[in-house]
């Protein structure tokens, strides 16, 4: 291997690619970043044994050739250096490589290269485009409702199926956590041509390296039978991950609990209950994580208190409908909800203090999002003069 590179043109590829594999656990060829000179291009590769990411960028090639280096020492070192041309070469021994920028050289240490493990190709039969930055909001607004144990099975994974109604065909994305839903909808023709029939499960551990790589461009999506495939439009990067195949729960049954017909509905100001709910938090304990939402006509009373922080009460208008008089809902659960809307007039759909609570927004086109309510046990306290 001898070849001449921009260091400007490799480094975010380095980043990308050092960023997937472990720091200092996992078998040493899973530490590797790969570096394979040919066609004119320098290709650097790396992988979790999970992850793949494959990055083509061009180069002055003297020598082909393929090089396996620690990766989180080699991009140190390449993020550490000015901008300018450089030289990287294998010696003769192939027990390491030369990097060298002006009068700067370095030699780093090389792996075994029969460690090296071929990458799985990008399927261009059948690959579409897509809006990176609707995927990275999909990611965002779905995500943080899904289990961050991987022990959870199908809870830890992003559900993405195909679907359809009278009105025609979508896409429906889920994230379930036990206590909290998320879904939206979509209409996207050629992202529910490439899904299987039974939908995909993405384990939320890698919806995070997704989101590290992704940016607002648009993309390229393929898929295989074990693998999700990403490759930017330019055809410069590749980044794919596997599918996981656990059975999904069925959500249909909590879901239409509320177009019930004893259902209670409010509407209220997002901006103006966000505030107020961060202002409640403070009044919650470590035993009391919630705040109370009583009903009155027009009227929502908020409500919290702790032993050792004393108690907190807001009202503010409402327009509400319905028998519901008190419900509880753990606070930064629901402040954390909100933040993910963009409308001002926010929904609750109330179908029992201790049943499933749907979220929308009036400018939040089929975005919704459940919550369960916590159950509240009232609680006195006695003061010395009591006893």
């Amino acid at each position: 291997m001898y070849l001449k590179v921009n260091r400007d043109e490799v480094i975010e590829g380095l980043q990308k690619s050092a960023s997937i594999i472990p720091a200092k656990t996992g078998a040493a060829y899973l530490r590797t970043i790969w570096l394979k000179s040919d066609g004119g291009n320098l290709r650097i590769m790396s992988t979790d044994s999970n992850l793949e990411f494959c990055g083509t960028y061009p180069a002055e090639i003297m020598e082909e050739g393929l090089a396996g280096v620690q990766g989180r020492a080699f991009y140190d070192l390449v993020r550490k250096l000015p901008s300018g041309e450089l030289t990287i070469k294998a010696d003769a021994e192939g027990s390491s490589i030369l990097v060298e920028q002006g009068s700067r050289k370095y030699k780093l240490p090389t792996n075994d290269p029969t460690w090296f493990q071929k990458f799985s190709s990008f399927p261009s039969e059948g690959a579409v485009f897509w809006s990176g930055d609707f995927l990275l909001e999909l990611i965002e607004r779905i995500s943080f409702c899904i289990s961050d144990e991987d022990s959870m099975e199908a809870i830890a994974c992003m559900n993405i199926v195909p679907a359809a109604d009278e009105n025609g065909q979508f896409v429906e994305v889920c994230g379930l956590n036990g206590h909290q839903f998320a879904r939206l909808k979509f209409i996207n023709d050629d992202i529910h041509s490439i899904l299987p029939e039974e939908g995909i499960l993405i384990q939320k551990k890698y919806l995070v390296e997704l989101k590290k790589w992704l940016t607002e461009d648009e993309i390229e999506l393929s898929l295989s039978e074990k693998r999700l495939f990403f490759k930017t439009a330019d055809g410069k990067e590749t980044f794919s991950l596997p599918l996981s195949y656990y059975q999904y729960p069925n959500y249909k049954n909590f879901l239409s609990k509320l177009n019930d017909d004893d259902v209670s509905r409010m509407k209220v100001d997002k901006s103006e209950l966000s505030m107020a709910l961060d202002r409640i938090s403070i009044f919650n304990t470590d035993s009391n994580r919630c705040a109370s939402f009583l009903f009155n006509p027009g009227e929502l009373v908020l409500f919290s208190q702790g032993q050792e922080v004393g108690t907190a009460t807001e009202s503010m208008e409402i327009e509400f409908s319905g028998e519901m008089e008190r419900i509880a809902f753990p606070t930064k659960n629901l402040i954390e909800i909100l933040g993910h809307f963009q409308s001002d007039k926010i929904n609750f759909t109330l179908t029992g203090a201790e049943a499933p609570c749907g979220v929308t927004g009036d400018d939040d086109n089929e975005y919704l999002v459940i919550v369960m309510p916590m159950k509240v046990q009232e609680e006195t306290y006695y003061s010395e003069e009591d006893v």
